[in-house]
């Protein structure tokens, strides 16, 4: 009997390959646990993995259709059964997680291993107040840890009110960077109240043109370049950017801008970094902290239900959604 609801594709597409189905509900294994998804969300880490675009992406979600048919890379919701040899959560806990290669989050129901990324929201937190929160998160610190930061540093952030911007900027704040964010007219007092020294609105003005010098500069959005920015940066900083860039061009300056920096002048000592995420638990242990201290929330533009996650998916492809957009899940028995 069919006990499941779910969105599943088996090939490899856009939001026209996602299909609201029912499915058995999955069995955990001795080390897993059953989760009740409350929330997840569509984020541009989903929407690459259902198009398996960058194409390097087939190299862990399958060649020529995907391993995984549910999709899903965030959730939060409560362990409502627990293997026979799980030690680490126990049955009613309200946990939360993200990994960049799959979850099958996009279902009423997951089985997910104890040893994967996940927390356990800490008792006075709803629920939907870590909604969202990890995937940006997970993205921004890994911008942020690639750099050595100091208090004070002036760091400017585009595309600020994206999930991984909004985050980016959050913890760049609780960490005492001077932070400018660029972003659109409407998100102005939101970068503010998020702990925005100073705001730029790019609809009115080019970033790049300014005459201004920041630590770094991380783009969240990928819509810059190196070269757009490098006069900007001072000696000795780095740009980063979410996105490989034109022709893959991060990638090679990544590899070779390190080296130019130890040359004599100005003009080389200045480099750019790939940001390639690492451990996803440091993640979940910033975010319980400071979403504890009231430090940190996600930004929620819109909550669309599982039948609607593919008009959520075009929304999410066409790059105009501030913060998360999420799925609001549970299904009240």
């Amino acid at each position: 009997m069919f006990d499941l609801k779910a969105i599943k594709y088996t090939q490899y597409g856009g939001q026209e390959v996602l299909q609201y189905v029912e499915l058995d509900r999955p069995v955990p294994g001795r080390n897993d646990l059953l989760v009740k998804v409350h929330f997840g969300t569509v984020n541009r880490t989903d929407c690459a993995t259902v198009r398996a675009k960058p194409w390097f992406m087939r190299l862990v979600t399958g060649l020529f259709k995907p391993k995984k048919e549910i999709p899903g890379t965030e959730f939060a919701g409560e362990v409502i059964e627990a293997g026979k040899e799980v030690t680490k959560f126990k049955v009613g806990d309200r946990v939360f997680g993200f990994n960049d290669t799959g979850l099958e989050s996009w279902a009423e129901y997951l089985v997910i291993s104890e040893e994967d990324h996940l927390g356990v929201i800490p008792e006075k937190i709803k629920i939907e107040e870590v909604a969202g929160t990890l995937e940006g998160a997970h993205y921004g610190y890994n911008f942020i840890n690639k750099v050595t930061m100091r208090e004070g540093d002036r760091i400017l952030v585009n595309g600020a009110s994206g999930a991984i911007g909004s985050a980016t900027l959050q913890i760049l704040a609780n960490m005492g960077a001077h932070v400018t964010a660029v972003c659109s007219t409407n998100n102005i007092e939101l970068m503010k109240s998020l702990g925005a020294g100073q705001v730029i609105d790019y609809t009115l003005q080019d970033f790049t043109a300014l005459d201004e010098e920041y630590n770094h500069i991380f783009d969240t959005v990928g819509k810059s370049s190196f070269s757009k920015c490098r006069k900007l940066i001072k000696e000795g900083g780095v740009y980063i950017s979410s996105e490989m860039g034109k022709n893959s061009e991060n990638v090679f300056y990544s590899l070779f801008t390190p080296l130019l920096s130890r040359l004599p002048g100005r003009f080389y000592r200045k480099k750019v970094v790939f940001p390639v995420p690492r451990n996803v638990t440091d993640t979940i242990q910033l975010v319980t902290k400071l979403v504890s201290e009231g430090k940190f929330k996600a930004v929620v533009d819109r909550t669309y239900n599982l039948q609607t996650v593919p008009d959520a998916f075009g929304y999410v492809e066409r790059g105009e959604k501030t913060g998360s957009v999420l799925i609001g899940i549970v299904r009240v028995t």
